[in-house]
């Protein structure tokens, strides 16, 4: 394959340009390069006619002048890219009276540009060496990009996605027996190891300047009790039966609390690790669990607070007294004048008159997914068969917002009004204080030290004020609507029900069936599903 190239030679009438057409597959001339280099000899020239010749297959030659041929060397543009990686040459031909142009010339010129890296010395020398290679990009020198290392990372030996959900069975109803979220461990069993960091390799651009790859992170393994660091710090084990789990990056193992009913023969229950009750929790009783809470039978009337997850097999009746929380999610056969907090997502196959608030989804689901009363809000989606009831319950539910920063905000919001009042009475006793003494008030000890700590309490309040303002700003950020927020019916949704999606309002007026709910230009709309 040869480029199309050209060149001054002496013709029968003085002297011209010759056109060699391309070769093989080759590139044709750019007219752009030709006239350039006209252009920049000062010779005059017939563009239409030279443009005419171009489009021939065969070459030719273009009268240019009467004379001997102008004597010009062989030349070259040298083209480097923005970042100095790379430079390419084009070599343009002598005129049949010129001179050739000589490696060693060549490479003195780069090293005069400053280009001592990369040199291409073997494409450089064929092209010398060789009847030339013009009009074609040439590699002059290529710099070496860096090798870019990777960071050290942790190679969990366990299940970290805690976010399991039951099976439904083939007859709509959910398997909540076959499920746990929890990873079982034995002494001496591998829980997580490091992969160390492998630093990169410098590069170079064309002028020799280093280039520094990124810098490499390392990796630590953090862990509570009952874990060994082995002696390189590279591997933790267990040191006891129990579960292990991963919280904020960091590896816990427990032993599992395991007890067959919580009531008056156990009292209230509280532990660090997970508990499994292999029975009922009583009313008026309470499950505190550091882990996860497993409970196999019935819950009623009952507190039960737990650090992960939250799993009640035969549901809760709650007799408006029950309440559920969950740092995790909460499974649980059904719900009934209960108030439920999950940080995860809430799956269920009724809810009944209860508030519910989850940081994901709340999910009723199975057999008979219907949700009639009560206050459901989850941070992104809603999901379930039927929502509301012939007779009219008032049932609310409110998408888009995660609920449990809401609360959080709501709360923040009042401290900072009732801090603000403080600062704002001190602020006003100081400033008389200050004005008295500009009129030469004389105080006593007593009154100068009690001005000093009124001093001090408004800087020491101020502070806290413009921290806890700087957390309201948190919160009304992470308060965004959630663009993909939405209430899902797949079956039948009655009138009485509110949907709320961030800040928008509809309460249904008529049946609708097989539907979802959505916030679109500020306003929520029915969609068909």
């Amino acid at each position: 394959m040869q480029n199309g190239y050209f060149r001054l030679v002496d013709d029968p009438g003085g002297y011209g340009l010759q056109i060699i057409q391309p070769k093989d597959g080759g590139e044709d001339i750019r007219p752009g390069e030709l006239f350039g280099y006209l252009d920049g000899l000062g010779i005059v020239y017939d563009r239409k006619r030279i443009e005419m010749q171009l489009m021939e297959e065969s070459d030719g030659l273009c009268h240019l002048g009467k004379g001997p041929c102008p004597s010009f060397p062989e030349s070259y543009d040298l083209n480097i890219d923005e970042d100095n990686m790379t430079a390419l040459v084009r070599f343009i031909p002598p005129s049949s009276t010129g001179s050739r142009l000589t490696m060693d010339d060549f490479l003195k010129d780069l090293r005069t540009k400053g280009i001592v890296f990369g040199i291409q010395t073997d494409s450089l020398q064929y092209h010398f060496n060789s009847q030339g290679m013009y009009c074609e990009d040439l590699f002059a020198a290529k710099g070496q990009p860096p090798v870019q290392g990777q960071d050290a990372s942790i190679e969990y030996c366990f299940n970290t996605d805690m976010h399991r959900r039951p099976t439904l069975r083939e007859d709509g109803s959910v398997d909540y027996f076959h499920m746990t979220t929890i990873n079982q461990c034995r002494k001496g069993d591998v829980l997580a190891r490091i992969i160390p960091e492998q630093p990169g390799i410098e590069g170079h651009d064309i002028y020799g300047q280093v280039i520094r790859p990124r810098d490499v992170r390392k990796a630590v393994l953090k862990f509570g009790r009952n874990i060994q660091l082995s002696e390189d710090k590279l591997v933790i084990t267990t040191q006891v039966d129990g579960h292990v789990s991963l919280v904020d990056d960091k590896v816990f193992v427990n032993d599992v609390y395991e007890i067959k009913d919580v009531d008056i023969s156990t009292g209230n229950i509280d532990y660090e690790g997970s508990v499994l009750v292999e029975g009922n929790v009583a009313e008026n009783y309470e499950v505190k669990a550091g882990g996860n809470v497993i409970i196999n039978g019935l819950v009623e009337g009952a507190r039960v607070i737990a650090g992960g997850n939250i799993v009640i097999a035969k549901g809760m009746n709650g007799m408006q007294k029950g309440y559920l929380k969950a740092g995790g999610d909460i499974i649980v056969k059904f719900l009934e004048n209960a108030r439920v907090v999950a940080g995860g997502y809430v799956e269920a196959e009724a809810i009944l008159h209860s508030r519910v608030s989850a940081g994901g989804e709340v999910r009723v689901d199975g057999r008979k997914g219907v949700i009639v009363g009560g206050y459901v809000q989850a941070g992104v989606k809603i999901t379930a068969k039927t929502i509301g009831a012939g007779m009219g319950a008032s049932t609310i539910l409110e998408v888009g917002v995660n609920p449990l920063i809401k609360t959080q905000y709501s709360r923040l919001t009042k401290a900072v009004e009732e801090q603000a009042k403080t600062v704002k009475n001190a602020e006003v006793i100081l400033n008389n204080f200050k004005e008295k003494i500009g009129k030469g008030f004389q105080y006593n000890e007593s009154q100068l030290k009690y001005m000093k700590s009124v001093a001090k309490l408004v800087e020491e309040k101020g502070a806290e004020l413009e921290q806890m303002n700087e957390r309201m700003a948190r919160f009304r950020s992470m308060m965004e609507i959630q663009k993909m927020a939405e209430v899902v019916i797949n079956n039948e949704i009655y009138p009485g029900t509110t949907i709320i999606i961030g800040d928008a309002t509809r309460t249904i007026q008529s049946d609708f069936q097989y539907c979802k709910f959505v916030r679109e230009k500020g306003e929520i709309t029915l969609k068909a599903m």
